[in-house]
């Protein structure tokens, strides 16, 4: 049987990697080892998902967390090279574009070690992301890259990975299959809508968190002075990210919104369900908001997901206040087509077929 190594480190990474982990586990023809780099250390950041989503428990748990890029990158690298030297597998899976999958990408590599990168192609086009970096440096290096969009496959393409020897699939988002799948437990397994007193279609659901939000203190100050004048209007439910919950501290931002601790994955999709819209900075969320039909304000100055634009399903509003109240007036009558196809369906086993073509080629 052959094996692969799953490193995972943030919780879009859980989510998806459920997808997959559940389809090997029919399957029964691969031995999937996974690593969990504790980039995302709080406990509902990330065990709550392994516990929910049913993932088979990380074999190795790295715990390396709260440093800055380069030692958190180079520590994950030094402990998964010791792993990999180990197990020995036929193949690495990374998710995504965190240090977490540039960590398990080179390491592989360096090893000889197949490298498989799902949800490859992405692009913001702004250097200055470190997400940015990220993924471009690990498609590059991936000997598999598995695509959820055509325009991420156009990506690849205009970079020039016609002429190259990766080989490039779209199989579409497996986050789409994780909405599907749990969207028929999440309601039975949540409470949070009536523990919130919540109201459907009554609240705001946000999310801030980027580094380019956080570490501005002008940005951070305008993103949510706009959620607080949208809070006259609907209640903003927040979820709160430590490092941003940190800097509003450190700085004694208070701002009259309801904020709440990070949330499980069931948690997080009956908001989904029930609320108005999405105003987030997250990249996994703008399309967690599509899936359920809900249209997503984003709080940066570009998306990798441009069908959501380009289908008037999603705006970019920067840190722009007075644009993220705008684009929240004018979603209020919004009549977009939530039907539209723009992620593919049994995206998990498309993938995982295209792994086992891999390993035996």
């Amino acid at each position: 049987m052959k094996k692969i190594v799953t490193i995972l480190g943030a919780r879009p990474q859980f989510v998806k990697a459920a997808v997959l982990s559940r389809v090997i586990s029919n399957h029964q023809d691969l031995e999937e080892i996974i690593v969990h780099t504790g980039q995302h250390y709080d406990s509902n950041m990330s065990a709550v998902f392994f516990e929910e989503m049913q993932i088979p428990n990380p074999k190795y748990n790295l715990k390396v967390n709260g440093l800055g890029h380069g030692a958190m990158t180079g520590q994950m690298m030094e402990k998964i090279e010791e792993i990999l030297l180990i197990e020995k597998p036929e193949a690495v899976v990374i998710y995504g574009d965190t240090n977490s999958t540039i960590a398990g990408a080179l390491t592989a590599k360096k090893l000889h070690i197949k490298v498989i990168h799902i949800e490859a192609g992405l692009r913001s086009f702004n250097m200055k992301m470190p997400e940015e970096v990220n993924r471009i440096l690990t498609d590059r290096i991936s000997d598999l890259l598995l695509c959820p969009t055509s325009s991420s496959i156009d990506n690849l393409k205009n970079e020039g990975f016609d002429e190259l020897s990766n080989l490039v699939v779209n199989c579409g988002d497996i986050m789409k299959d994780a909405v599907v799948y749990y969207s028929h437990t999440s309601e039975e397994k949540s409470s949070i809508i009536s523990d919130l007193n919540l109201v459907s279609n009554e609240f705001v659901l946000a999310t801030i968190h980027r580094q380019e939000n956080t570490e501005d203190i002008t940005k951070l100050k305008a993103v949510f002075e706009g959620l607080e004048r949208i809070s006259k209007t609907k209640q903003v439910v927040l979820p709160l990210h430590p490092r941003t919950k940190k800097i509003l501290i450190d700085n004694a931002l208070t701002y009259n919104l309801k904020f709440i601790d990070p949330i499980g994955y069931f948690d997080m999709l009956e908001l989904l369900k029930n609320c108005n819209l999405v105003i987030t900075d997250s990249g996994g969320l703008q399309k967690e908001a599509f899936f359920n039909k809900k249209n997503c304000i984003i709080a940066r100055e570009e998306t990798e997901w441009v069908e959501l634009l380009d289908n008037g399903f999603a705006r970019i509003v920067g840190s722009n206040s007075k644009d993220m109240m705008d684009a929240f007036e004018d979603f209020q009558n919004s009549t977009a087509d939530f039907s539209i196809d723009l992620y593919g369906n049994n995206v998990g086993e498309k993938m995982h077929s295209e792994i086992v073509k891999l390993l035996n080629s």
